[in-house]
């Protein structure tokens, strides 16, 4: 058992939830790892964040912030802050993703539904005295914070197009661009900032009132910021397309509960955090996958840059606009390669090994005259498939272990001609992977 396991072991032990049945639940970009817990008729969730990544004080304190306002965030059960634990309120399933993902995603009353309810919970806590809605010890979005996240796209993506980091010269240009539109996002009075607030992080909660029907899950990155914000955020999605139509009636919604709002600043704040958001997302996303070994996130990068280059139309951008289309046209914009070619892969290993040894007893009948690896799926061999996606994450040479039906394995591999392949016969099995 590693030590983080025992960690866990023991605060769940303290806690009262010794012996608790423990089901992981889905995770998102971060370094936090969830487990749903069920102990008799009791259910929470395990929230885990190693401190050396992450502050799980910061999660506690808008949480119960949230909650002091009258807005659904999860109740805090227990804590340890040393090591990263949270004991959080169970708020069920029905996340909004999933419901949208049921059917309630075609633009219909469902999915309109879901984005009032989440314009609402905007709305009302806008409509908080800025002073009483921003919590002690939030930082300020101020143009230091926003220009970081805006380049990590000249950190991550840039040297992911072109090989190699962008000049000093060049990044000095992307600076002074973002900084030159910035003043227009400080027109407003500030409020809380929840800065992830989209689908995945919302959920639709039965029996429940108004507004605390909309459960909140992540916030601990909250700061003090322009009102824009968060509205952009839930209607420019980097995960999904919204119907323009559903977005233009949201954000009149928003409109009219505020008729005293200056539209055109609005508006322009909305523009340019957006702009800053999408340049932000395209360079987590290209980091996701280069640093952390996560390809998922590379299906919505171009999303993303459509979503981008619409901010990008606003007169109030056309400095970023105009580094765009000087530095990164449109032909580089797309999702950066993942072919062995690719500087992305320059953290990747070249060298892999397939483990392709076993007896296929758990395939039977399918196995009985050949081996597991040459099962077809969707016309092309197991072996095949897993092949194909380590050629294209930039792996050059394969070493694979065979033992059944050997001869029928190494026949079909010797006519491929990438990656390279090199064969570990085991005429008896090893029960070691053939190390």
């Amino acid at each position: 058992m590693t030590e983080r396991a025992e960690l866990i072991d023991s605060f769940l032990a303290a806690k009262g939830w010794d012996g608790a049945e423990r089901t992981a639940l889905a995770g998102d970009a971060s370094f936090r790892r969830y487990l749903r817990l069920t102990l008799g008729d009791r259910g929470a969730v395990l929230m885990g964040a190693p401190r050396s990544e992450e502050d799980v004080d910061a999660f506690v304190a808008v949480a119960r912030h949230l909650k002091s306002l009258g807005f659904s965030a999860p109740d805090i059960l227990a804590k340890d802050r040393d090591n990263g634990l949270l004991l959080l309120e169970d708020l069920g399933d029905e996340t909004y993703t999933r419901v949208l993902d049921a059917g309630g995603g075609d633009g219909g009353a469902v999915e309109t539904g879901l984005y009032e309810l989440a314009v609402d919970v905007l709305i009302e806590l806008h409509r908080f005295d800025s002073e009483r809605v921003v919590a002690p010890g939030l930082k300020d979005y101020d143009d230091d914070m926003l220009l970081e996240e805006a380049s990590i796209l000249s950190d991550w993506t840039w040297p992911a197009v072109f090989g190699d980091p962008p000049g000093d010269d060049i990044r000095g240009q992307y600076r002074d661009a973002w900084l030159e539109v910035f003043p227009a996002v400080r027109t407003g009075p500030r409020t809380l900032v929840l800065r992830d607030y989209h689908v995945d992080n919302l959920m639709l909660l039965g029996g429940r009132d108004g507004v605390s029907r909309c459960g909140l899950l992540d916030f601990q990155d909250a700061v003090r910021g322009p009102r824009a914000y968060d509205l952009m955020s839930l209607l420019e999605d980097a995960r999904r397309d919204i119907d323009e139509g559903l977005r233009r009636t949201m954000r009149e919604r928003y409109f009219a509960a505020f008729p005293d709002l200056d539209r055109d600043a609005f508006e322009t704040a909305f523009r340019v955090l957006a702009a800053q958001r999408h340049a932000k997302v395209i360079g987590i996303f290209t980091r996701l996958y280069q640093r952390d070994g996560k390809p998922g996130y590379l299906q919505h990068i171009p999303r993303v840059w459509r979503l981008l280059e619409a901010a990008l139309g606003h007169p109030a951008l056309a400095s970023v606009a105009d580094w765009f289309d000087t530095h990164i046209p449109q032909s580089k914009r797309p999702a950066p390669p993942t072919n062995a070619g690719s500087v992305m892969t320059g953290r990747t290993p070249k060298k892999a090994m397939v483990l392709a040894a076993g007896l296929g007893t758990r395939m039977r009948p399918l196995t009985d005259t050949m081996p597991k690896p040459l099962v077809p799926v969707d016309g092309r061999a197991l072996i095949d498939h897993v092949l194909d996606r380590l050629q294209d994450v930039g792996v050059t040479d394969v070493v694979i272990n065979t033992h059944y039906l050997a001869e029928q394995l190494e026949d079909h591999l010797s006519r491929r001609e990438t990656p390279e392949i090199q064969i570990s016969r085991e005429d008896e099995l090893l029960d070691t992977g053939g190390g």
